[in-house]
């Protein structure tokens, strides 16, 4: 299992959307509604799918066959 990458934050939250397009997941933020319906993701031990989730310092976001990523504050 490969090191969780950390995410820093200079605000107090990022949306699911603005992490996937920031870490070149994805495109563009319109892919992300796409994006979230075909691959699994856990936040904190939960399926979520919704692209306006808010993401603070100390979530983990799993991303099925893409990577583990824990958000921090800068």
């Amino acid at each position: 299992m490969q090191e969780p990458q950390i995410v820093k934050i200079d605000r107090p939250f990022i949306t699911l959307g603005q992490l996937l397009k920031e870490q070149s997941i994805i495109a563009s933020g319109g892919a992300a509604k796409w994006f979230l319906s075909e691959n699994e993701v856990i936040i904190n031990g939960e399926i979520d799918q919704r692209r306006g989730r808010k993401l603070y310092a100390g979530d983990r976001v799993q991303i099925t066959d893409i990577g583990t990523f824990v958000i921090q504050n800068e």
